[in-house]
């Protein structure tokens, strides 16, 4: 069954992907989680029959690419929001960044580098780090505000 939907159905999600999109790398960047979701749901998507399970496909990659959007959208607003005055000399401005980073407590910083820098989701970094992931969640909120009184 697994082969079959990702035959019948990977072009075409992508395709789908690509018009709401714009983009045919982030639609099959989605395209490619749709069916990891698909994987581990498999159970459930057995007992539907195809044409259900056709739209459990599309209704997954619409809420991906909408939960995409959204921390796109958030994760632009806050990077306006925090950005450092333009300095002379690029040196200075990573000295100033780490002297910023140094602030905040060496748990907090990790989960800051490996979001915003390393560009991991707060649910990948629970599972690498065996944390829940409302709590990484949290730790980057307090890294955020404590980071933006300091800017």
């Amino acid at each position: 069954m697994w082969e079959k939907l990702y035959g019948d159905y990977y072009e075409e999600l992508t395709a789908f992907g690509s018009r709401m999109s714009g983009c045919r790398e982030l639609a099959e960047d989605l395209a490619q989680e749709t069916f990891v979701k698909a994987l581990i749901h498999s159970d459930t998507l057995e007992e539907l029959s195809p044409g259900k399970r056709r739209a459990w496909l599309y209704r997954t990659f619409k809420n991906l690419f909408f939960d995409w959007y959204r921390r796109s959208v958030l994760e632009n607003e806050y990077v306006r929001s925090c950005q450092l005055q333009p300095l002379e000399s690029s040196g200075t401005q990573e000295v100033e960044c780490e002297l910023l980073l140094q602030s905040i407590s060496p748990q907090d910083r990790t989960l800051f580098q490996l979001r915003y820098c390393d560009g991991y989701t707060a649910k990948e970094i629970s599972e690498m780090l065996g944390l829940p992931a409302g709590t990484v969640r949290s730790r980057l909120s307090r890294c955020r505000k404590q980071l933006k009184e300091l800017l």
